[in-house]
């Protein structure tokens, strides 16, 4: 076995894939008068609630339409949902419950859906009275050929995202013919293959000493000689971690978790040690700050980042207003998403934007990926963005936006993989981009292997990234060039420390002007 080759650990770790659920709407419950829902995924047990409710009758109104169905609701007593304070001491603090659903012991049920509890509940009680309500969604990452809803999952199975998805009609991984685009999925045309890069490290800028801060929220960051040096996995909220933190899970460390003993490179493994790299390459004295949200499996469970975003957000609140054991984040990078079943009838939860909204408001951008489907459909937390149409959140000189990216092909067009639409505020390149990965090898030999003259002579191994590098594509890698493109130019404006958010954020929008085009 090759030394930088670790021994897969033993172990089991609890993915949420068994209870997951696909919304059809062939087959969804439907409320007169309300708009046919669309696809998505979500946790078929959970409720999320929106902690800003002051309706104390919530949920025992809920409880009790549970109970006609002979299900239980509850919310776990033993879980930590944190909540952070608003920079105006009288708004509600912002932070999730997460309701559970179970049989009533002694009774023989059929399995609790979240989705018919919560039409039900808008049909007796009203839409308005539970727009706090919402599905605990499955997010999953953006960068192509390492998206669970296109691996083998059961999102294949009946799901409304592979029913005329240009990634599934033609395409040899699902149906034995030659497509366009999923030639991005190929090594060799975009996929994910390692590369030799003689380039010489990233050199900061001279001329500016701020150091800007980009946090990442991701599958975490493996080691590697570019990024060492300036990557913090260590950052806590007081003793509080954030994200996974167990190294026996981290898919940056183990290539080979998901799928016992096949020996594969797992679809994710790499996925945030080379949006570092982009970051660093954009902007090489950034600081860029790692925390883990995604397991090797690739299913991101919406309460869960909302309960990282929350503690996120209570760094960059604290050192807004000067309290100890705050952190400052010029950027924050989120590279992955999901579609929400009624975002058309914005019969959706609000504590996501709550969220990314207070983190604008402290001084921190939020750059987002837009998605790999060819769809305009929106896609959340991306469609949270100002629309270059008008729509979408409106834009405030005392807040900065979340940002949404697509994907560019070396040649500066759009790729063809890419979501659009007028809730997309950038492109950048993300087709055949080149960028550090964790120095592993998998399972996977080369096509050829002989010896000759003493040396090994051999084709390229696909799954060998011993010279730390890689190609791939994805919307996932356009979010970072721009996160690390802003950054960039927030360190060419700053002349020094900054003294107030209100400058920070001024600066901030400025980098954002020029970068983008977008302004207040």
């Amino acid at each position: 076995m090759p030394a930088n080759r670790p021994n897969k650990p033993d172990l089991r770790f609890e993915s949420p894939l068994r209870r997951v659920r696909v919304l059809d709407p062939a087959t969804a419950t439907l409320v007169a008068g309300s708009p046919m829902p669309r696809g998505t995924a979500y946790i078929g047990d959970h409720l999320l609630v929106n902690r800003t409710s002051n309706d104390g009758d919530l949920l025992p109104r809920l409880e009790s339409i549970a109970a006609a169905y002979d299900w239980r609701l509850a919310e776990p007593k033993d879980a930590r949902r944190p909540v952070v304070r608003r920079l105006a001491d009288d708004e509600p603090p912002i932070g999730a419950r997460v309701l559970e659903l179970s049989p009533v012991p002694g009774r023989a049920v059929r399995p609790p859906d979240a989705w018919d509890l919560l039409q039900a509940a808008r049909a007796e009680l009203g839409r308005e009275a539970v727009r706090s309500v919402g599905l605990d969604h499955v997010l999953s990452l953006a960068a192509v050929g390492s998206d669970p809803f296109h691996s083998g999952d059961p999102f294949h199975s009946g799901d409304p995202f592979h029913s005329g998805d240009p990634f599934h009609s033609g395409d040899p991984f699902h149906s034995g013919d030659a497509s366009a685009l999923s030639s991005y999925l190929w090594a060799g045309h975009g996929g994910r293959q390692p590369v030799a890069l003689t380039a010489p490290p990233p050199a900061a800028r001279t001329g500016t000493s701020y150091r800007p801060v980009v946090a990442v929220l991701d599958t975490g960051c493996g080691s590697h000689p570019w990024l060492d040096p300036v990557v913090n996995g260590s950052v806590t909220l007081g003793t509080h971690p954030i994200g996974y933190t167990d190294s026996a899970t981290a898919p940056e460390e183990h290539p080979d978790i998901v799928g016992p003993l096949d020996g594969s490179l797992d679809p994710l493994t790499g996925h945030g040690t080379f949006i570092a790299g982009l970051i660093h390459q954009a902007c090489p004295q950034a600081e860029i700050l790692s925390w883990r949200i995604v397991q090797a499996d690739g299913m991101i469970v919406e309460s869960e980042l909302v309960d990282c975003l929350t503690d996120i957000a209570e760094l960059v609140r604290r050192n807004a207003v000067g309290e100890p054991d705050g952190r400052r984040i010029d950027v924050l990078n989120l590279s992955m998403g999901y579609y929400h079943e009624t975002a058309a009838d914005a019969l959706f939860d609000t504590t996501l934007y709550a969220l990314l909204e207070l983190m604008g408001e402290c001084g921190t951008v939020v750059t987002t990926s837009a998605g790999n489907d060819a769809t305009t459909r929106l896609r959340f937390p991306a469609a949270f963005a100002p629309w270059t149409d008008g729509g979408g959140t409106p834009l405030r000189t005392d807040c900065l936006p979340v940002l949404s990216v697509g994907a560019l092909n070396p040649d500066d067009t759009d790729a063809l993989f890419t979501n659009t639409g007028a809730w997309v505020s950038a492109m950048r390149p993300g087709a055949g981009i080149v960028s550090t990965f964790p120095k592993l090898d998998a399972g996977g030999q080369a096509a050829a292997h002989t010896v000759v003259d003493g040396r090994v002579r051999e084709s390229i191994d696909l799954d060998d990234f011993a010279s730390g590098f890689a190609v791939w594509s994805g919307t996932s890698f356009a979010a970072p060039v721009l996160a690390g493109q802003i950054a960039a130019r927030i360190a060419e404006l700053a002349t020094g420390p900054t003294s107030t958010v209100d400058d920070s954020i001024a600066r901030a929008w400025k980098a954002i002007t020029d970068t983008t085009a977008i302004g207040p």
